[in-house]
């Protein structure tokens, strides 16, 4: 990816963050349409993201008391000072106003502002709850995405067919597992098979006898709303594209 494409992307991160910080004041949400269920993921970070919050604010606070006959540096601190405050509480903003969202065909995925996973319920093969505590991304290769929340995920999405994940300055990898988090997974697995099972039956339905509905072999077991963002997930490969 070229320089001028990478700065593109982080330019529209950074435009997404400060979006969701007047969303957070709303008490609103980005992309919850109607009928379509949110899955809270931001509980995990809260406690970490306001006690860093915390800390920088008592750094400003200190360094402009030590700067106090410096206008100049004073001046430069606390616009630097401001802004990385202003960062610390996006990272949450983002997280709070942008859930995962469980649709009728549509499995939303999204880490903050940084990340976006659109997938087809059709191509959900399995999910379960999955805790793990991530000390590391998973390798390169391995066709696993991790959407880690707080050092952890909760739930595993496996896949019938290979997406594409597009990460945040456009690096692609094909990915066969999704591990994300959610404040309640087993509700979250709960709803989504329930989707699935709904899906498949509906599918059934509609093809007739002796027709196989495919997807998923194992299904068992708003508030306001800014508008949806993105367009419809692509096929083939493709069904995960950066937000």
């Amino acid at each position: 990816m070229s320089r001028g494409a990478a700065l593109r992307r982080l330019a529209a991160y950074e435009a997404r963050w400060l979006v969701s910080l007047g969303w957070w004041v709303a008490r609103r949400r980005i992309g919850v349409a109607p009928g379509e269920r949110a899955l809270k993921y931001a509980g995990a970070q809260a406690a970490f993201v306001y006690g860093l919050a915390f800390v920088c604010v008592v750094e400003s606070v200190g360094v402009s008391v030590l700067l106090a006959d410096r206008p100049v540096a004073h001046t430069v601190m606390l616009v630097l000072d401001v802004y990385t405050v202003l960062v610390v509480l996006g990272l949450q903003a983002a997280a709070v106003t942008r859930p995962h969202v469980l649709g009728a065909e549509i499995l939303w995925l999204r880490a903050g502002a940084r990340r976006d996973i659109r997938i087809p319920l059709e191509l959900i093969t399995s999910v379960r709850h999955d805790l793990r505590f991530v000390r590391e991304p998973a390798k390169d290769g391995s066709e696993v995405v991790e959407l880690v929340v707080g050092d952890q995920t909760s739930v595993t999405v496996e896949l019938s067919e290979p997406v594409v994940a597009v990460g945040l300055l456009g690096r692609r990898e094909t990915v066969r597992t999704v591990r994300f988090h959610a404040d309640d997974p087993r509700a979250a697995v709960t709803a989504l098979r329930a989707q699935l099972t709904a899906l498949h039956a509906g599918a059934g339905e509609g093809t007739g006898p002796g027709t196989g509905s495919g997807g998923c072999s194992a299904p068992g077991t708003g508030e306001g709303t800014a508008p949806g963002e993105g367009a419809a997930p692509e096929r083939g490969g493709a069904a995960v594209r950066q937000g």
